[in-house]
């Protein structure tokens, strides 16, 4: 008889799904509410938002302590940054903060998978998408979580973006307009939360844009 052993993981993966989607004047960052373990769910209630600067928001899915964890770090680099540049920081600049944080910690990493979104210095949207150990890619739309198999599919099939291979380089920024992005991100997670038992419960909608930063609520499945 083989011996039985127990297995202890400091990671766990909480599910969950992001959605980030970029437009010529506006950024929409998107999450479910539901939290999870297994086939339990903890709470249908948690953000998985988090503002890091006034054009710059975060959504991260996975190891939830651990994206805490990264959450609090960005928090504490942004302010030495703002006390030694007396601004804020741009989110091209948060992007790259984002992957040196994460790929410092290649070897024992943040288990969390990140979409970061905003405006950058010109006030155009923009998408940074990321693995767990800090790889990073500017895109026009993203996913990361337990849905984005469902849901990276159906943004590619309506927004295509442009091969990252052409010359010149084409903008990555989708052709919708504001409302049109916020309409397709809420029939994403309508569709994801029928198939993917880890997303459900609350949409939570962030869309930043030249007046600031807005929120907005959807309802989903709560089974």
């Amino acid at each position: 008889m083989t011996k039985q052993q127990a297995n202890w993981s400091p990671y766990d993966n909480n599910g969950g799904s992001c959605v980030a989607i970029a437009g010529a004047d506006y950024c929409v960052i998107a999450a479910d509410t539901r939290m999870s373990t297994g086939y339990n769910i903890l709470t249908r209630d948690y953000s998985k938002i988090c503002k890091l600067a006034d054009k710059c928001v975060m959504a991260s899915s996975g190891f939830q302590a651990d994206v805490r964890a990264l959450q609090k770090q960005l928090a504490a680099r942004h302010l030495i940054y703002q006390h030694q540049h007396n601004k804020q920081m741009s989110c091209p600049a948060m992007a790259q903060l984002l992957s040196n944080t994460l790929y410092y910690k290649r070897f024992f990493p943040y288990y969390s998978f990140n979409v970061l979104g905003g405006l950058d210095n010109e006030g155009k949207g923009c998408v940074f998408t990321y693995d767990a150990v800090g790889s990073y890619e500017k895109v026009g739309y993203s996913s990361q979580g337990s849905g984005s198999t469902l849901i990276m599919p159906f943004l590619d099939n309506q927004l295509k973006s442009p091969s990252p291979l052409l010359l010149p380089a084409q903008d990555a920024v989708t052709p919708l307009v504001e409302a049109e992005a916020i309409d397709l991100v809420k029939t994403v997670f309508a569709s994801a939360s029928e198939r993917d038992i880890y997303t459900g419960d609350k949409l939570e909608l962030v869309i930043v844009n030249a007046a600031g930063i807005r929120r907005e609520y959807m309802e989903l499945r709560k089974d």
